[in-house]
């Protein structure tokens, strides 16, 4: 029987991608987009970043084709779809500590996948990488129609793994994304380093192969 106040045995373990699965440098893309158009960086990095066009096509507001129409107007430069998907995409370095810790907690946990992410960077890199298909659930803020903290981002991660919030963590480099699962009764973890996460997850219990 469950008594309240009781700590639940975590049966779930949610992984952001960014940051921690695969480190990401958008500086990267931005050095292309000035080749491409002249413009400088910081021009550059206020009209993709520092508007709602990044958000929306995170959000699946708008398509991949629309991003890359809305992205040429932008830097008056006329860069083919398929060299600017690339460029957009070739931003990610693995964080090969993560991905050992994945192996060592798959078949012991159910584990979840959920970012804020988009098509481009899902179908060209995060669905690619070695440890993708030991994820059980997989949620994609792009098809979901929500960013983190956006609490159905959240449920919808519950949902697939079949899990209740109080039996699962979730692991974010951004505080307030790690909160965000909180408020719902997932236990939330900051991520800081590879040291601090394995700390951190013993402390619920959670512990590797």
């Amino acid at each position: 029987m469950h008594l309240s106040g009781e700590r639940r045995v975590i049966r779930g373990v949610i992984f952001d991608f960014g940051n921690v699965i695969c480190s990401f440098d958008v500086e990267i893309f931005l050095s292309r987009l000035h080749e491409w158009s002249g413009l400088d960086v910081e021009t550059l990095r206020d009209r993709i970043y520092g508007s709602r066009l990044h958000s929306r096509y995170e959000r699946g507001a708008i398509s991949s084709k629309e991003f890359h129409r809305e992205i040429v107007h932008r830097i008056g430069a006329d860069v083919p779809v398929e060299e600017l998907a690339e460029g957009f995409s070739d931003i990610f370095t693995p964080l090969e500590s993560t991905y050992e810790l994945i192996r060592g907690l798959a078949g012991r946990y159910r584990l979840g996948l959920l970012s804020n992410t988009n098509e481009w960077h899902f179908l060209r890199h995060i669905r690619k990488v070695p440890v993708f298909p030991l994820f059980d659930a997989v949620t994609l803020s792009f098809e979901v129609g929500a960013l983190k903290p956006e609490p159905e981002i959240y449920l919808d991660a519950l949902r697939k793994l079949s899990l209740p919030p109080d039996e699962c963590v979730f692991i974010d480099d951004i505080g307030e994304y790690a909160e965000g699962a909180a408020v719902l009764g997932i236990r939330g973890i900051r991520y800081t380093g590879h040291a601090e996460l394995l700390r951190d997850l013993s402390g619920l219990g959670v512990v590797p192969r």
